[in-house]
């Protein structure tokens, strides 16, 4: 613990000693002297217009109860208005509020260590507001979400987010009304860690939408994020909106996954999840589930969820609403299950799941069973390796083969194939196209079974480290 703490502290200092220096400002003017005072911050936003760099001095400010307004502020798509710290980390605002936003668009918002003890919104009366390498640790506040978005394009990368122990989300994503969700979010490269909330829910990194919204497309890409002990929530990402990506990102040592909780035609793909609990859930319909890599897992990698409904619709009341969707028509394609507690399984809710695909995935496990279904419907089970000491369980005779898949494991701790492998050139599902693997190596005309697809050259994607993302990220 001791050294944990002193690590942290490295890290904080390491931060706030480097310039913001490569920020986006394109077509901006030359950049005025750093304000020094929060009043002198507010009276330049307030004068701001598109390509403006407002800079604030390094220092511990508290902010006013009202915060730092930034309304009727609009820069363009070239020309953000851009508000950000001397150094990354160097100018903490602390106090109830930081920035309220009201009506503004194409503003940045950069460098800043966020200390306050209400939520940071930002409204859908806003859009395309950035907010890129801060550091996140609001006041540790049961129930407290720390951002909260319903703001058309808004962009959060690179920033951290970490140290909460009670009951609240990092990135709540909501939108206008009841019903609607914000659109086209783009939250990357960020580093979420330590929430170690031991509630059984409410204390997810990120929420994507919430039961009532499920049935509205939201249009995000959640990609290229680090997950380090997040334990506040068996969901890590909560998917409760349509038409979402979730791609490339690593889950570490966190008791939640990925879950498809609410919604339909979300994307899940060449996504880590290693040495934590939960893996993949899924629940609605038409998801494509495809190169993920789920190991070392202590609870359930891979769930095709039952119901309690058969397709969420309108007219639900909102405890139907809130009920488990069956999983649909779903094609889970080209995973690799790797060593996991519980490693492909079902449910037994009263609407089973129907018409899924599962082909061309690889499942090596050493006790148990492999495959651990509950009723189905309609199921393709095709081309899929199964191997290890554990039994197959009740993967039906046909869609599978029983071979060594001669996996070979690297100095990042990954098992990919190795030359001979029988899983080389296997994989036969000819829709939807599999264009590359996990690693970012193209997949060819003759594809091979599992998130790997064997080369013999350094992968293009790894699994993410620290180095890759937060507000030093490149």
């Amino acid at each position: 613990m001791q050294r944990r703490t002193f690590l942290r502290g490295t890290a904080v200092a390491a931060l706030a000693a480097v310039p913001l220096t490569h920020l986006p400002s394109a077509g901006a003017a030359e950049a005025a002297p750093p304000v020094a005072t929060l009043a002198a911050l507010q009276t330049a936003i307030n004068a701001a217009a598109p390509g403006d760099r407002i800079v604030l001095a390094d220092g511990t400010y508290t902010v006013p109860s009202g915060g730092i307004s930034v309304s009727g502020r609009n820069g363009t798509t070239d020309a953000p208005i851009t508000i950000v710290s001397e150094t990354r980390g160097g100018a903490v605002l602390q106090g109830e509020r930081s920035f309220v936003f009201s009506n503004s668009s194409n503003v940045t918002v950069s460098g800043f260590a966020f200390r306050q003890s209400t939520s940071l919104e930002l409204p859908a009366n806003c859009s395309r507001i950035r907010l890129t390498r801060n550091d996140f640790r609001f006041a540790d506040i049961e129930g407290l979400y720390w951002v909260v978005v319903r703001a058309d394009d808004a962009k959060i990368d690179r920033n951290h987010f970490h140290d909460k122990t009670t009951a609240g989300i990092f990135i709540v994503v909501d939108g206008p009304g009841s019903t609607a969700m914000a659109q086209r979010l783009h939250i990357f490269r960020n580093h979420f860690s330590d929430h170690s909330f031991g509630g059984a829910n409410g204390g997810e990194p990120i929420r994507l939408g919430v039961s009532g919204r499920a049935l509205s497309g939201a249009n995000a890409v959640v990609e290229y994020n680090l997950f380090e002990r997040c334990d506040g929530d068996p969901e890590t990402i909560s998917v409760k909106s349509s038409d979402n990506i979730i791609r490339y990102n690593t889950i570490r040592d966190s008791v939640g996954g990925i879950v498809l909780r609410h919604g339909n035609r979300s994307r899940v793909e060449g996504n880590y999840l290693l040495g934590g609990t939960d893996g993949l859930r899924l629940y609605g319909n038409d998801h494509l589930v495809l190169n993920n890599y789920l190991g070392g897992l202590s609870g359930r990698a891979l769930v095709v969820g039952s119901g309690t409904t058969r397709d969420h619709n309108s007219g639900e009341t909102t405890e139907e609403r809130r009920g488990n969707d069956a999983c649909d028509r779903a094609v889970i394609v080209h995973n690799t299950l790797l060593d996991n507690s519980s490693t492909l399984s079902g449910e037994t809710r009263a609407f089973e799941p129907r018409s899924v695909v599962i082909a061309d995935n690889l499942l090596v496990g050493s006790a148990g069973s492999l495959v651990a279904m509950g009723t189905t419907t309609a199921f393709t089970w095709q081309s899929n390796i199964l191997w290890g000491a554990a039994s197959n369980g009740n993967a039906p005779s046909g869609g599978y083969t029983r071979v060594d898949p001669k996996l070979a494991t690297g100095a990042d701790g990954i098992a990919r194939l190795s030359a001979g492998s029988p899983a080389i050139g296997a994989a036969t599902l000819g829709s939807p196209v599999v264009t590359d693997d996990i690693d970012g190596d193209a997949r060819g005309s003759a594809r091979d079974i599992g998130a790997d697809e064997y080369a013999t050259v350094p992968p293009v994607r790894r699994p993410l480290t620290t180095a890759d993302v937060g507000p030093n990220a490149a």
